[in-house]
């Protein structure tokens, strides 16, 4: 691969956003690390697409997904998350581990993103819509980004957070697009 092209690596790949995420940045030419717990249906022959199977809150397999991108690529530059199930374990231990490896990485060449996917739940909870769990730990997300982005601003490390709204995966039933539709101003997307 050319040393140019750039390098995401996209945990929660195996369906839904992050998927769409894998299919939008290969569309923009950049080499893609795709993760999640079970991934087998990624026999992608494209040589820039790596599939690591593993769960990013258990340190080893971040090691393992930062490892193949360098391996195939050399290089890093961007880090989405983009999986919502185990939702503690994966938003707070997950993000801990795999931020920690990347960060690391990019720190040392002085330049990289990383992207958090969160929701607006966190902000803006509803009595319609249960939401404790994923207002905690996607409300932690959110401070971190915030903390890491102050903290790694000067040294050329960008930090940001996506707060989704409701979104067409499979995680909602398709029964319920309507109802969540009218939670918000723009309807479901997807």
């Amino acid at each position: 691969m050319s040393s140019e092209q750039k390098v995401v690596v996209i945990t929660g790949a195996s369906q839904g956003i992050g998927e769409s995420l894998m299919k939008g940045f290969r569309d923009t030419s950049y080499g893609v690390v795709v993760n999640a717990r079970s991934i087998k249906k990624f026999g992608s022959n494209d040589p820039a697409v790596v599939a690591v199977e593993g769960d990013i809150a258990v340190a080893s397999a971040c090691d393992r997904i930062v490892g193949a991108a360098l391996d195939r690529f050399a290089r890093l530059d961007t880090l989405l998350k983009a999986d919502f199930a185990t939702m503690t374990a994966v938003n707070l231990a997950g993000f801990f581990h795999v931020s920690r490896k990347t960060a690391s990485w990019m720190l040392s060449t002085g330049s990289g993103h990383i992207v958090n996917i969160t929701s607006a739940i966190a902000k803006q909870p509803m009595a319609s819509l249960p939401a404790a769990l994923a207002a905690l730990t996607k409300g932690g997300l959110n401070a971190v980004t915030r903390s890491l982005a102050i903290e790694y601003a000067t040294r050329g490390v960008r930090v940001n957070a996506v707060e989704l709204g409701v979104i067409r995966t499979p995680m909602h039933a398709p029964e319920t697009y309507a109802y969540l539709a009218g939670l918000s101003a723009y309807g479901t997307n997807g």
